[in-house]
C-alpha cells in the first residue's frame, strides 16, 4: 500500500506519537542510513522556499536518497498538462514526490493519479511536515503533550488549520485567537470538533495565551497578498506578540514561528530573541521530523 502524507489526518494517533519519539531519538542519535539507497525522490516546488528545500534533500541524503529540485520552469505543471498525466508519468521515474503548491487538491490528484508516495510539503490549506516538526519541538520541552495548552494568535491559514488537525489527532488543548473574516477553514473546525478535538475559537489573544505553554504565530501577508498589505496589517496589530502578551501565559511558555518571521509585526524583536524563543530548535526539527516520516512512508 502506498503511503501518502497530504495531511496529519493521514496518520492515526499512536503513529503519529511514535513519529514524534523516533525523530527525536533520531536527533539524540545524529542518526543515519542506508534505507533509501537507490531511490530518488522530486521535490516540486511552486512556492519558494529554504528550511522546506534544505530540510527534505538533507533528510532524503540522510537517509541514503537522492533528490532532484523542479520549479514550474522545469515541469508541465505551469504548462497545462493534466496532473493526472504527469503523476503517471513521474511515478515510472522516481520514487517519491515532495509537493509545495498552492491547492491542496493538487497534492490529492497527484496522489490519486500517481503510484508512488506524495508529501505534502505545503498547501495554502495545510502544513503537516511543519506541524510534525513543531509537536515534536513541544515534547522535547514538556516531554507529554497531553493537555498541553497551545495559543495560535493572528491568521487563521495553513498552519492553523494544520494545529486544528493536530488537536484533533493528539491530546493537546489548542486555543486560537484570529481576528473577524480571518478564522481557519470552517470545514476543518467541524471535523475537528466531530473528531473531540479539545480547541477554542476567540478573537481576545490573551484569552488565547492565558496559561499557555507555547505561543504561536505565523506572518499576517502572505505570498500573494502584498498589494493589500496595508489594509491587514491594521486588522492584525492587536494581534502581535509581544513581551506583554508573552507575559500573559505560563512562565515556562516557549515562543513558536515557522518563520520567516517578519519582526516588528506578527512578533517583536525582543520575543523572538528571548530566551523563551523555540524558533531555532522548531527549524531545525524539520528536518528530523522528515527523516522519521521518511523512515516510516518506505518501512
Amino acid at each position: 500500500m502506498t503511503r501518502h502524507f497530504l495531511s496529519q489526518l493521514d496518520l492515526d494517533r499512536d503513529t503519529a506519537a511514535t513519529l514524534l519519539d523516533r525523530a527525536i531519538q533520531m536527533k539524540r542519535e545524529g542518526f543515519r542510513s542506508r534505507q533509501l539507497e537507490g531511490r530518488i525522490f522530486a521535490l516540486i516546488f511552486e512556492k519558494a522556499s529554504t528550511r522546506t528545500r534544505v530540510s527534505f534533500e538533507t533528510a532524503i541524503r540522510h537517509l541514503g536518497g537522492d533528490a532532484l529540485f523542479m520549479t514550474p520552469r522545469e515541469t508541465q505543471l505551469g504548462r497545462n498538462e493534466p496532473l493526472k498525466d504527469t503523476a503517471r508519468v513521474l511515478s515510472r521515474y522516481v520514487d517519491g514526490l515532495v509537493v509545495r503548491t498552492f491547492g491542496q487538491e493538487i497534492l490529492e490528484e497527484l496522489a490519486e493519479w500517481g503510484d508512488i508516495p506524495v508529501v505534502n510539503a505545503l498547501s495554502d490549506k495545510l502544513h503537516p511536515c511543519q506541524l510534525m516538526a513543531d509537536l515534536m519541538t513541544l515534547k522535547e520541552r514538556f516531554g507529554d503533550l497531553n493537555g498541553l495548552p497551545v495559543a495560535w494568535i493572528g491568521d487563521g491559514n495553513n498552519m492553523a488549520n494544520s494545529w486544528l488537525e493536530s488537536a484533533a489527532l493528539l491530546p493537546i488543548e489548542l486555543r486560537l485567537a484570529c481576528p473577524e473574516g480571518y478564522e481557519p477553514d470552517p470545514l476543518i473546525v467541524d471535523a475537528a470538533r466531530d473528531r473531540g478535538a479539545n480547541f477554542l475559537l476567540t478573537r481576545d489573544p490573551m484569552k488565547a495565551v492565558d496559561g499557555a505553554k507555547a505561543v504561536n504565530t505565523d506572518v499576517w501577508v502572505s505570498m500573494g497578498q502584498e498589494d493589500d498589505a496595508a489594509r491587514i496589517r491594521s486588522i492584525f496589530e492587536p494581534y502581535q506578540v509581544d513581551d506583554a502578551l508573552m507575559a500573559a501565559a505560563d512562565p515556562d511558555a516557549i515562543f513558536l514561528h515557522c518563520l520567516p518571521a517578519h519582526r516588528g509585526e506578527e512578533v517583536t524583536e525582543s520575543v523572538i530573541e528571548s530566551p523563551a524563543s523555540a524558533v531555532w530548535d522548531q527549524a531545525e526539527n524539520r528536518l528530523h521530523a522528515q527523516k522519521a516520516l521518511l523512515e516510516y512512508i518506505f518501512s
